[in-house]
């Protein structure tokens, strides 16, 4: 991809956009219990820098836990990011693909949680996987309430 490479995305009524200036980054996976009721499903993340990353129109975030928020279009419910606010990525969004056309042109690379899916959810293919454990003894997380 290109230094020059421009995405343009929106929310499903167009009431918020977004603008990425250069490439999206690779997408995650999370099965997490916190990220599968957000998502309904498994919840999907690309990250790109903040300071690359334009966003217009009504958007509300919720503090999700002491070290995270998520965002959505306040119009139509959309889900527009996951970022950490506190540590290291502190810097980063993790937009929803589904913002861009074609999830412009990101892959999903890495799955974490992989080991919390639900039954007969299993993402395909030869990606980076993290089980609960793994992922907890690296990085900042939330008790599961079950």
């Amino acid at each position: 991809m290109s230094a020059a490479e421009h995405h343009e995305g929106h929310c499903l009524c167009g009431a918020v956009t977004v603008k990425v200036n250069g490439p999206l980054g690779d997408i995650s996976a999370c099965h997490c219990e916190m990220c599968t009721r957000w998502s309904g499903s498994v919840q999907m993340g690309a990250e790109v820098d903040r300071d690359r990353v334009e966003i217009a129109g009504p958007v509300g975030t919720y503090q999700s836990s002491e070290f995270a928020e998520r965002a959505w279009c306040q119009a139509c419910g959309s889900a527009v990011w996951f970022k950490d606010t506190v540590g290291e990525n502190e810097h980063v969004f993790e937009l929803a693909p589904g913002l861009f056309d074609g999830f412009g042109g990101a892959r999903l690379e890495r799955v974490v949680y992989c080991d919390s899916a639900a039954g007969g959810v299993r993402l395909a293919g030869d990606l980076d996987r993290m089980t609960k454990a793994e992922y907890e003894a690296q990085f900042p997380f939330v008790e599961d309430s079950a």
